[in-house]
């Protein structure tokens, strides 16, 4: 047992946890020695308030770890680690919200002995999931932009919406890495590539942070692998999948991004739970990485451990056995580590020094974020809140704008630039703002639950986009069908009359656009999210007639998926006149999408992760060895209709790649080598090119990926410009986990290839690792720096 001093002891004038002159450890440390084991405890949960005890808004198996009831005021005297989603449980207005919070601050500091204020914490993969706060494009838009800086922009302005209504933390960014297209959250990753990945998500961490905010990375780890794509299935993966694809992002992102927290994921891999592996969150997080900051449950993640994993008998062991592995703190809400936690040590389940282990690490987080200081206070700034701005909705935009992804344009019917005089906008997304909003947004998260009350922010729909942006043209407009078959009776959509009505409209019509895709959802109630996971990779319900119907008319038909994940396309690619891909593209999606068709907008995104030929065949991603490529042995090809990194552009470029300097090809496995490439607009507008870096290592201890990302850069041109592009190659990025379980670079020949896509490969250049293997231990580069700097004027010589 620690020592304490008695509960009694008198307090000095200004306590030492509330001096700014004193080193946070000793301010830490003087609290510590004076609270009481349930003290230190309540430090360690959060507390939703707002919950639902018979679980209605919470997902399956979580009600069941809901206490009966919460009763807030026996708990605040000891005081509270975290309060859960004040904004985002049930609509409230922000000004009203932030009050609201700060009032329950003053109570929790006013009745705990140390007037030690909660973390509050909200969700904000896509945005802040407040009511009336900005709806951002999912993650795999921000994949498809390939533009951290932006994705940075965006995170910043989130984090400074949190702070203005008093939240501290926020649970993102998703850094799984897509394993399988059918699972139901790749809406909320980056993409399929652990570089894109790590880059983007280091980006939004390094945003989040610059506003104050704590940024939590999830899930760690192995969430994404769940075998057959099923949500909270195990995960069946080896270590090198491990260690080379689904931790490397989370590494890059503390490194590089700061991240101050990180959540536990529900993946049980080779038999241990993430929650209860110590090897995983504190020997190679902490011991290995470095990390300092909190490690938080995911929801009721700590109870898991007893009711799904069934790896604890009781509450109490399950507290222990997090506890123990490196859980610091219990979400959502008080359940294991209250007072079963204190039943835990007082059982000698678990030290309790490991709980002083965790309240040092809350204490000292709430220390950083100035929550002990004594002229702290939760009052929020006076005045209206706009957690919607101008400026937070161009931000939005942009983001939506580079995400779209022109995906085929084979007789160049895009941009509309000859104005149809009848356009026919058919699909059950064309006319839905829900179309362009993921799971995680406050309108498909916890809006249905409130049908009563009104979205709180404008989300302008396809069609009134185009018909905006294409005001000289009659623009009509039919349903056809339902996003699912389950919702043909709710919505009344008679797929008969709808496919009829349809294709009256594509027949009267010089161009169809056909709006088809998701709805997202959670746990069943959508196609695509948390719980939504896809049996096959076919268009929904009877999406995919529709468009089969669209096509016989012989009208041109261009396909716009708002979708949340891939989709099959090769039964219709060669018929359609183009396609366009938008992964959620938030509330001014509508309009960018409606940009890129007009041509307002030139396209500029490229995908994150592979549209598949056919329905079946999954799971596959680009990142495969040679036996997972297509070959004569299998009847099933998995080639991509359209590969990783694809994206067309209503504009042409030029790349000119240089040499490398002489005898600069070879390099110790301490080197680096630069490579360059002159890309120039040869078109007549401006656009932006993405250049892509590969690695591929003919010979290996071990089978290695055929092609893998390791830099990128977008490179925006006006007509006529060049740019060179310049990449440092450090042998390290060529490092895997080898025979023996370390991660190595061998001496051996490689091949780095430019590309604009993992399967339209520019150019080669053959590098040299020389000298002895090298074991990377501890600091390794992660990615690939890049410079951009202004190419060469083109020469009038022929």
């Amino acid at each position: 047992m620690s020592a304490h001093l008695p509960v009694d002891a008198p307090l000095p004038a200004l306590p030492p946890w509330n001096d700014i002159s004193l080193p946070v450890e000793r301010r830490v440390a003087a609290l510590l020695e004076r609270m009481t084991l349930p003290e230190k405890a309540a430090q360690l949960y959060g507390v939703w308030v707002g919950a639902d005890p018979e679980g209605g808004g919470v997902a399956p198996h979580m009600h069941d770890n809901l206490p009966a009831e919460v009763d807030w005021q026996a708990l605040i005297p000891l005081g509270i680690g975290q309060l859960t989603r004040p904004f985002g449980t049930a609509p409230v207005a922000p000004a009203l919200g932030a009050q609201a919070l700060a009032r329950a601050q003053r109570q929790i500091t006013a009745a705990n002995r140390f007037g030690i204020p909660a973390m509050a914490h909200e969700e904000c993969l896509a945005g802040f999931a407040a009511w009336g706060a900005t709806c951002y494009p999912v993650p795999l838009a921000w994949g498809a932009s390939f533009d951290p800086d932006l994705v940075a922009e965006m995170a910043a302005a989130i984090g400074r919406d949190l702070r203005a209504v008093g939240v501290h933390q926020g649970l993102a960014p998703v850094l799984d890495v897509v394993r399988d297209p059918r699972w139901g959250r790749v809406e909320e990753t980056i993409g399929e590539d652990p570089c894109l990945v790590g880059t983007v998500g280091a980006a939004y961490v390094r945003g989040l942070e610059t506003a104050g905010v704590v940024a939590t990375l999830k899930h760690f780890a192995g969430y994404s692998a769940s075998t057959g794509g099923r949500n909270l299935a195990p995960a069946r993966i080896g270590r090198r999948e491990m260690a080379d694809v689904l931790l490397p992002p989370f590494e890059l992102a503390l490194r590089e991004g700061g991240a101050r927290s990180v959540m536990h994921s529900y993946a049980e891999i080779d038999g241990v739970p993430a929650a209860a592996d110590p090897e995983l969150l504190t020997g190679l997080l902490r011991r290995d990485w470095g990390f300092t900051g909190t490690v938080v449950a995911d929801y009721f993640g700590i109870a898991f451990l007893r009711t799904l994993h069934r790896v604890a008998a009781d509450t109490p062991e399950a507290a222990a056995l997090a506890l123990a592995a490196g859980v610091d703190v219990e979400l959502p809400t008080v359940h294991a580590y209250g007072a079963e936690l204190v039943t835990a040590v007082e059982r000698g389940l678990v030290d309790e020094e490991l709980v002083d282990r965790a309240a040092r690490r809350v204490l000292r987080q709430k220390c950083a974020l100035g929550l002990l200081d004594a002229d702290w206070d939760p009052e929020p700034p006076p005045g209206p809140v706009d957690l919607d701005p101008v400026g937070n909705r161009e931000l939005a935009a942009l983001l939506a704008e580079e995400s779209v992804v022109l995906l085929t344009n084979p007789r160049g019917l895009l941009p509309l630039a000859q104005v149809p005089r009848r356009i026919a906008v058919v699909g059950p997304l064309a006319d839905d703002p829900a179309a362009m909003l993921g799971c995680y947004s406050f309108p498909m998260h916890v809006g249905p639950q409130h049908p009563d009350v009104p979205m709180g922010i404008k989300v302008p729909t396809l069609l009134e986009a185009l018909r905006t942006e294409f005001a000289d043209s009659t623009v009509t407009h039919a349903s056809g069908c339902a996003v699912a078959e389950r919702d043909e009776s709710r919505e009344g959509a008679e797929s008969g009359d709808g496919f009829a009505a349809a294709r009256r409209a594509a027949q009267d019509a010089d161009v169809c656009v056909a709006v088809l895709g998701d709805r997202a959802g959670l746990f069943g109630h959508g196609t695509s999210g948390e719980g939504c996971d896809a049996a096959d990779l076919r268009l929904p319900g009877r999406q995919g007639e529709l468009l089969d119907a669209l096509l016989d008319t012989g009208t041109p038909v261009v396909l716009v998926l708002l979708a949340g994940r891939p989709y099959a396309l090769g039964d219709y690619a060669d018929r359609l006149a183009a396609a366009v891909l938008a992964f959620f593209p938030g509330e001014e999606g509508g309009r960018a999408v409606a940009g890129v068709l007009s041509g307002r907008v030139c396209p500029s995104g490229r995908l994150p992760v592979s549209v598949p030929h056919g329905p079946g065949g999954q799971p596959w991603t680009y990142l495969q060895p040679p036996l997972g490529l297509g070959g004569e042995a299998s009847s099933l090809d998995p080639t991509p209709l359209y590969p990783f990194g694809h994206g067309l552009s209503y504009t042409s470029f030029d790349w000119e790649p240089e040499p490398i300097a002489p005898g600069a090809e070879e390099m110790t496995a301490h080197g680096a080598v630069e490579v360059r490439v002159v890309v120039r607009n040869t078109g007549a507008r401006t656009g932006t090119e993405v250049v892509q870096l590969y690695l591929h290592d003919p010979v290996a201890q071990v089978t290695r990926p055929d092609m893998r990302l390791v830099g990128y850069a977008r490179v925006p041109l006006a007509a006529g410009e060049a740019a060179r592009v310049a990449f440092r190659f450090d042998a390290t990025l060529a490092g895997f986990s080898g025979i023996a379980g370390h991660r190595i670079v061998e001496p051996g020949e490689l091949e780095l290839r430019l590309a604009s896509s993992s399967e339209a490969v520019r150019h080669r250049w053959q590098v040299r690792v020389v000298g002895e293997e090298r074991r990377l231990d501890g600091v390794r580069m992660l990615r690939c720096p890049v410079r951009i700097e202004p190419g060469p004027e083109k020469s009038n010589q022929q």
